[in-house]
């Protein structure tokens, strides 16, 4: 089964006749059988932390030491996780809340927002480059440009 990429990850997991991952979702390279492997993996323990306190601190050791554990994650991961960062909590819960009430949106109201051109401030979809992927990411995204200018969807009403 093939699923057209204009069809957003969270609608077509939420399809009550979804019953396999649709091929264009499944990456041969990773899988090279014919089923994706369903065991579950539990990475929780193994996300690497960054403490921004340390990054910025005077000590140099300490700096030092919190560089190479950001390199390393880096390399290793691609991504982290960041505490101590200063960002107060009530504005982390409206950001998810926010972004979460954006994705709640109808198929339709979403489309306005699909992103034509890779440089558009207000940008949704599954995939970057849909003409050029032959394997589509299990993942929906929403990209929204703040600086050097402020831009955000008008949808859903209080996402600013």
């Amino acid at each position: 089964m093939i699923i057209q990429p204009s069809i957003s990850v969270k609608t077509l997991s939420e399809s009550p006749n979804l019953k396999s991952i649709p091929s264009n979702y499944v990456n041969s390279s990773i899988y090279p059988s014919d089923s994706p492997t369903s065991e579950p993996h539990d990475y929780s323990n193994s996300i690497p932390t960054v403490d921004f306190s340390q990054l910025i601190s005077t000590d140099l050791h300490q700096r030092s030491e919190a560089i190479n554990s950001l390199n390393k994650a880096c390399q290793n991961w691609g991504f982290f996780m960041v505490v101590n960062h200063g960002i107060p909590e009530n504005l982390m819960k409206g950001v998810i809340d926010g972004t979460q009430g954006f994705f709640d949106l109808k198929e339709e109201e979403k489309k306005e927002f699909e992103g034509k051109h890779v440089l558009d401030p207000i940008r949704c979809g599954t995939s970057f480059n849909i003409s050029k992927e032959k394997v589509f990411f299990w993942r929906d995204y929403l990209k929204v440009f703040v600086h050097p200018h402020f831009h955000s969807p008008s949808k859903p009403q209080g996402y600013r």
